[in-house]
């Protein structure tokens, strides 16, 4: 990496997803410079026009400019949002084979500027296509970090807020797993301030398991019911990236659900898969590990397979 005083980070699709996180970016003042690329010359140009108007507003001011993969070699980031989205009558699967495809030509194209940054994946299947920018890459798994689970949790405590009328910030909760079907909720560690959800369902007949139940399935369904309401989802993902942005730059040491690779942690090898994870300016650089019930064990277990069920005919797993 060079010169840290100042972070250039790059965006590689300026769709839905791409667009609202370099407006996150640039509102927040997160980063220093913002390059965008995109197939879309047009489009991607007129973002950045569109975001410069408006630097006089920022808190920071940020160069932005319209870029090509040479502008990758002096990245501290590159955040991928590109791909191909579902059609109808197309199963994962057949996503999953044509975003590989696609991502094994951009991988491919950021290594060949000389980029010795950290990639940050945000393109469904996230976890997927995480562990496939790690192998494309062959940069050390901390340095390849994908989005996760932290749309999924950031939804999950706004969720609890709302049920025990407090604060998101006091409501504290884990989604972890795929980002997808068989992501799980860590019951076994919320809390409201500190009071374990399961000791408020005992002290209070007003709380319900049933509930609580029903809101864990308005989390993992929140992308179907956004998506039949206006097409597509983007604001929350873009802020989870801006969020894991910032946590990056600052080198904070947040614990933030990401799609990381496992290395024994939970039980499972070689998968990226969401979980808690210590970032910084390094990356992704420590699996934080619950101690999970054997409930979520097996849930968590499931997961992976689902994961590593996905990957298998396309990589060799350690096993």
């Amino acid at each position: 990496m060079r010169n840290q005083k100042v972070n250039r980070t790059v965006l590689i699709g300026a769709g839905f997803v791409g667009s609202s996180y370099a407006f996150t970016l640039i509102n927040q003042g997160i980063t220093d410079e913002l390059v965008i690329i995109d197939l879309n010359k047009d489009k991607a140009m007129g973002d950045v026009m569109d975001l410069n108007h408006g630097k006089a507003f920022a808190p920071h001011p940020v160069k932005t400019w319209y870029g090509t993969y040479e502008d990758c070699k002096d990245a501290d980031i590159v955040c991928v949002c590109a791909g191909a989205n579902q059609k109808p009558g197309e199963t994962r699967l057949d996503l999953v084979e044509k975003n590989l495809r696609i991502f094994k030509g951009i991988i491919g194209e950021v290594m060949a500027s000389g980029f010795d940054g950290i990639f940050l994946v945000a393109t469904n299947p996230v976890d997927i296509l995480t562990y496939a920018t790690w192998k494309f890459s062959g940069l050390p798994k901390e340095r390849v970090i994908g989005s996760g689970t932290t749309l999924d949790t950031a939804r999950f405590r706004y969720l609890l807020s709302e049920y025990f009328g407090v604060a998101a910030h006091n409501a504290h909760g884990y989604i972890i797993g795929e980002h997808g079907d068989t992501e799980l909720p860590v019951w076994s560690h919320a809390n409201i301030g500190g009071v374990p959800v399961n000791d408020l369902l005992k002290k209070n007949e007003k709380y319900k398991a049933e509930d609580l139940d029903e809101l864990f399935d308005n989390v993992k369904n929140a992308a179907y019911h956004i998506i039949e309401k206006k097409g597509a989802t983007y604001y929350g993902v873009a802020m989870s990236l801006a969020r894991i942005t910032k946590a990056i730059y600052r080198n904070e040491e947040a614990i933030l659900t990401v799609s990381a690779h496992l290395e024994g942690e939970f039980g499972e090898n070689d998968v990226y898969i969401g979980v808690p994870a210590v970032v910084g300016r390094c990356g992704a650089r420590e699996i934080v590990e619950l101690d999970l019930n054997e409930k979520e064990k097996q849930q968590f277990k499931h997961s992976a397979g689902v994961l590593k069920a996905i990957l298998k005919p396309h990589f060799e797993l350690q096993a």
